[in-house]
């Protein structure tokens, strides 16, 4: 059996995110998903869970969520280190850097296991397409968010891109992977969008990838999203 735990699913929702979940409980045959709430001490502290995921969230639920996590920061990166898959969507990768920095200038201190920090823009939402690889699979998506996160990410990011901007406006590294720890501003839900990228996460998990839930009608769906995504006429 498969375990996937959904940290803060009741706070951590927006963008139908959590779908990709949803879209992964579907599809996998022998699959127990666990919805941890903020009042309860993560599964994967004490038991055998085979991908943690986190979806994105307000700004003060940032806030929120790291000091849920922070009492579990080593237990964290032992997950990490083993090699299990973490999968952090939007702002939820934020989190795991060393800190966010308001416009004020006040920081908010994270849980430092990334090496990134992020800067908040309140007044300026930032919206925009994205178009990028990873192992030869082109990966499709959308960014909307009021943040960028900074530092060089050249040894660890998770997808190369094609058009559009990386975890910040000049970097063209978007998200940051460490193991299977996967980190990304891109939202989708990005495995309903992406069925190759999907397969490649079930083959982490050791899931047979041949036959997907929809799998033609996924693969039909991106390839024609990936023409207009690839169209030089496509603005970012």
């Amino acid at each position: 059996m498969i375990k996937i735990e959904v940290l803060y699913s009741e706070v951590c929702n927006l963008f139908g995110d959590t779908f990709n979940i949803r879209y992964l409980e579907s599809t996998i045959k022998d699959v127990k998903v666990i919805y941890t709430t903020l009042n309860d001490k993560p599964k994967f502290i004490d038991e055998d869970i085979d991908m943690v995921y986190i979806s994105p969230m307000s700004e003060k639920t940032q806030e929120i969520v790291i000091d849920k996590l922070k009492p579990y920061v080593n237990d964290i990166k032992k997950y990490i280190d083993s090699g299990k898959v973490f999968f952090a969507v939007g702002n939820a990768l934020e989190i795991f850097g060393d800190y966010i920095l308001n416009e004020d200038q006040s920081k908010i201190d994270a849980l430092h296991i990334t090496g990134l920090y992020a800067k908040r823009d309140m007044m300026n939402r930032y919206n925009s397409l994205y178009l990028g690889t990873i192992d030869d699979i082109k990966v499709v998506g959308y960014k909307s968010q009021f943040s960028m996160s900074y530092e060089n990410n050249d040894n660890n990011y998770l997808f190369e891109t094609i058009k559009g901007d990386g975890i910040n406006k000049i970097s063209k590294n978007e998200g940051i992977r460490i193991n299977n720890f996967f980190g990304t501003y891109l939202l989708g839900p990005l495995f309903v969008f992406n069925p190759y990228f999907t397969k490649y996460i079930l083959k982490l998990l050791n899931v047979d990838s041949d036959n997907i839930l929809y799998e033609e009608d996924l693969i039909n769906c991106y390839e024609e999203r990936l023409k207009v995504f690839e169209n030089p006429n496509t603005i970012y």
